[in-house]
């Protein structure tokens, strides 16, 4: 059974970084994109960026230049450093992975339980 867990939440000031992290276990994701969602209060889930194999990368308008995703498939995991944090990027982030792997698209399939990011002085 595949399982998604996202660490690394928390609260920072603007200007803040933050580093969340994913791990997927039953499944190795070598071969599979993957990708981190984020949904503030009364909002719309959005898609913050994803990953895929080969580590070529597609980013939200709203955090390109701040925000890099990255891989390490030997541990399973996926990466969001989040560098000048601003307090709307306040919300729940998850970490989802696709059984698929298009370069242009991202398909869930498989969600973490989210973290909460909360930036704010």
């Amino acid at each position: 059974q595949v399982q998604v867990v996202e660490s690394g939440g928390g609260v920072v000031q603007p200007g803040g970084s933050l580093r969340l992290s994913c791990v997927a276990s039953g499944s190795n994701i070598r071969n599979n994109a993957m990708a981190w969602y984020r949904q503030a209060p009364g909002k719309q889930r959005e898609l913050v960026a994803f990953i895929i194999s080969n580590s070529l990368t597609n980013y939200g308008s709203s955090v390109r230049g701040r925000f890099t995703i990255s891989r390490d498939n030997a541990k399973n995991t996926v990466y969001l450093q989040m560098n000048n944090l601003r307090p709307e990027d306040t919300a729940v982030y998850y970490c989802s992975l696709s059984r698929g792997n298009r370069r242009f698209q991202f398909s869930p399939d498989y969600w973490g339980q989210g973290t909460q990011v909360t930036v704010s002085s």
